[in-house]
């Protein structure tokens, strides 16, 4: 450990739509905030080939683009962006203190995380290969989906948000396949009915992706596996949609922050401030509903927002 110690104002740890924004009202504001861009600059957008559902694009843009131009608007209000990621906290006193790379130790009089979530993938070769290309591997239906329309697509997945994709993939895709891994579906008998009622929703259970198919630019269908009899069969399609679940970045939280069962931060309602004074949460890793760069963008100010005010009351 360093024995160097820096104080700031405002740590914003983590980047992404949150991140940003938040890095945007809290330069203005004059709270010279310091952001620690963490291991993914930018966050699951810069994974995203285009956006179109953002307001403000009429023509649509990039994920990396998009992320690139929102770093350059906190830049310019002089937030003070940085390359590193967080290795451990402690939230136990009223300076919260940081320790980035292992190395430097940050005291900060308000931080806000907005580490995010990761997507689960199955892990295949070929599923991460079309997945870097922007090539049909999707872990959103709700970002991706309209790229696909009165096409065919596969998703994969046997929870509530899966069943949530399928059903919403099939007001806009030809034809969903559904693989379920198990003999039973993991999600509510609510869920499940509706998508079993579905026309253009088929279900396959007891089956797994055993690769994921293209001619090395974009996807052309699935090879499944039945788990019972081990037969292969391949399904035509342009899309391989992943809803497996998210994973909360939010591991070295835990020993201060209350979180849910999953990992995600509990953020007292209709704010952005969590369990510990001066500690504020937006983004991906508090919200495991909506998920999208908008709200997340939301959450950015309204953390940016409660630390001015959390300072205020302090002054």
């Amino acid at each position: 450990m360093s024995n160097s110690i820096e104080s700031v104002k405002c740590l914003i740890i983590g980047s992404g739509p949150a991140g940003y924004t938040a890095a945007i009202y809290a330069a203005r504001a004059n709270m010279n905030p310091v952001l620690y861009q963490g291991q993914q600059p930018g966050g699951q957008l810069t994974t995203t080939n285009e956006v179109e559902n953002f307001p403000g694009y009429p023509q649509g843009i990039t994920g990396p683009e998009m992320m690139l131009q929102l770093q350059e608007q906190a830049q310019r209000f002089g937030t003070d962006i940085r390359d590193g990621w967080a290795t451990k906290v402690d939230f136990s006193g009223d300076i919260h203190k940081v320790w980035i790379n292992e190395t430097t130790e940050i005291h900060a009089q308000t931080v806000i995380i907005s580490t995010g979530a990761s997507a689960k993938y199955l892990g295949l070769e070929s599923e991460q290969k079309y997945l870097k290309l922007g090539g049909g591997v999707s872990a959103c239906a709700v970002c991706d989906g309209f790229f696909y329309r009165n096409q065919e697509v596969v998703i994969v997945g046997a929870g509530d948000s899966a069943c949530e994709e399928a059903h919403y993939l099939s007001h806009i895709c030809k034809k969903v396949t559904m693989l379920v891994r198990s003999d039973q579906f993991r999600a509510s008998r609510i869920m499940e009915e509706r998508v079993r009622k579905t026309a253009n929703i088929d279900i396959l259970l007891n089956t797994e992706t055993d690769e994921v198919l293209g001619d090395g630019q974009v996807v052309t269908g699935v090879r499944v596996k039945n788990r019972g009899t081990g037969e292969t069969t391949e399904i035509p399609a342009t899309g391989f949609f992943v809803a497996i679940g998210h994973k909360p970045n939010t591991d070295i939280f835990k020993d201060f922050l209350d979180l849910d069962e999953t990992g995600y931060i509990k953020n007292i309602p209709g704010t952005a401030q969590t369990n510990i004074p001066g500690v504020f949460v937006g983004g991906d890793a508090a919200d495991h509903v909506y998920r999208q760069a908008i709200t997340a963008a939301g959450t950015g100010c309204m953390a940016a927002l409660d630390a001015e005010r959390y300072l205020a009351a302090k002054a």
